[in-house]
């Protein structure tokens, strides 16, 4: 995932509504008027927010007649996963090392 597209997406999850909104897509599609109803803000505001989702790569739309579903991207949000999971591993390995020198250090104490 290049920085851009990094820095779009975490960008768009900054915002604890767009969080809100990527939560219940992933319980499946909603149009713009569902994803209002929780919040106090307008159907313009939600629809705002949608695009910064979908500009980011978080979400798609499609066309069902006269509706225009909302669609989580799970790919993009693979990708976010992968990118954070690089590290966590990579910290992950320093703390094993670091768990296996204290107990060398104990098991010599003993």
């Amino acid at each position: 995932m290049s920085d851009d597209r990094l820095d779009r997406a975490f960008m768009a999850l900054a915002d604890p509504v767009r969080r809100a909104m990527i939560a219940r897509l992933s319980r499946g599609p909603a149009t713009v008027n569902e994803l209002a109803e929780p919040f106090a803000i307008s159907v313009q505001a939600v629809s705002k927010h949608v695009q910064v989702l979908e500009t980011a790569g978080l979400v798609t739309r499609s066309r069902d007649a006269q509706r225009r579903p909302v669609h989580l991207a799970p790919a993009a949000l693979e990708e976010l996963t992968g990118w954070i999971d690089g590290y966590r591993i990579a910290h992950e390995q320093q703390f094993r090392r670091l768990d296996a020198l204290l107990q060398t250090q104990k098991e010599k104490e003993s």
